[in-house]
């Protein structure tokens, strides 16, 4: 058992000196169980058990261990509620253990939280650990030894800060606590309590944004064939189709295709283009063609179409079936002179 002097100072013999095994133990302690500095000073011998598929195992099972072993704590009674349990960092339970080994028999002491006798973990020399031995002892070793200031801009670092930024990474998590675990995990009395530690972040922000899909939902991407020829040539200038819209079962020639009402349910109008006809077969030739793709903002009858399917597609229909397409009729004139009916289809496309 190695022995190092760390600053505590006992009224009767100074400064204390203690075992690397409790050091190394108080410290994970405070880094990983997201407890408070007095609820660790009073954890008890006996307080880490392991569990393997839901069974108990022993912890000197190192096979067992290896394999997905769950750490799990026992917090005594705290200050907001009664005791609990919770797991933990496996790393931590395999340093309380090894302090547990090394730690000699010790009287059982007072716990003025429960009036009882109790094994307390962190004694030695039949004197409990003091809360504030964190604060002053471990925090400015630990930084010390890092080479970073025990201060920053919110203040000096205490070992709440641990709790805190735990309880932060936890909701922040790409598979989260929601906001009733992380109240259970730290052992807080109500949800209010955890709202102050669930601070969400900027990255955690922008996922949550992008899964939102607003602009998704909002706006549609297609591709778009320019003709370069049609432009230099000057023939786009006396009215021949120079740009050509994918609708996904054809092209649309309209040059004002963003203003047109009935893009979501194709009319079939004369500016429409069957991809199977051989008028698109020679477009799709041309050498000179120009890919890009243009985003379209949707109206709020195209985004119930797309968000809500052929219902809301069916009334956008029978709203648009009197209204004009770009080549002057209607969707109603061009069902009736045509035996085939109009090809209603969304518009493809994916996220801009």
């Amino acid at each position: 058992m190695g022995i190092v002097e760390f600053g505590e100072k006992w009224p009767s013999t100074g400064v204390q000196f203690y075992p690397l095994e409790l050091i190394r133990a108080i410290t994970l302690t405070w880094l990983f169980s997201g407890q408070r500095s007095d609820e660790i000073a009073r954890l008890r011998v006996g307080c880490i058990r392991w569990q393997h598929d839901g069974a108990g195992i022993s912890g000197d099972d190192r096979q067992v261990l290896a394999r997905d072993a769950v750490c799990l704590l026992d917090v005594p009674v705290h200050k907001t509620g009664s005791s609990f349990t919770k797991p933990v960092d496996p790393l931590m339970g395999e340093a309380l253990e090894a302090w547990q080994k090394a730690r000699p028999l010790q009287p059982k002491m007072l716990d003025r939280k429960t009036a009882e006798q109790a094994d307390f973990l962190f004694a030695y020399r039949a004197r409990r650990v003091a809360s504030h031995c964190i604060n002053d002892a471990i925090i400015p070793v630990l930084c010390a030894k890092a080479g970073v200031p025990a201060a920053d801009v919110r203040g000096k670092i205490t070992s709440h800060r641990a709790r805190s930024t735990i309880a932060s990474q936890l909701y922040n998590a790409k598979e989260p606590m929601t906001l009733f675990e992380l109240q259970a995990w730290p052992g807080h009395a109500s949800p209010e309590t955890t709202q102050h530690y669930a601070k969400i972040t900027p990255n955690t922000l922008t996922r949550a944004y992008k899964d939102v899909g607003y602009f998704e939902r909002n706006v549609r991407t297609i591709e778009v064939l320019i003709d370069r020829n049609a432009v230099t040539s000057g023939q786009a200038a006396a009215g021949e189709p120079w740009q050509h819209y994918d609708l996904g079962h054809g092209w649309c020639s309209y040059t004002f295709f963003e203003q047109c009402q009935h893009r979501m349910a194709c009319a079939k109008c004369d500016f429409y283009i069957p991809k199977n006809s051989s008028r698109a077969q020679l477009l799709e030739a041309k050498a000179n063609l120009q890919r890009m793709l243009i985003a379209i903002p949707l109206t709020d009858d195209e985004k119930a179409a797309v968000d809500d399917g052929q219902e809301a597609l069916d009334k956008l229909l029978e709203r648009l079936a009197d209204t004009p397409t770009p080549a002057g009729s209607t969707p109603r004139q061009l069902a009736c002179g045509s035996a085939e009916p109009p090809l209603l289809q969304i518009l493809p496309g994916r996220p801009s």
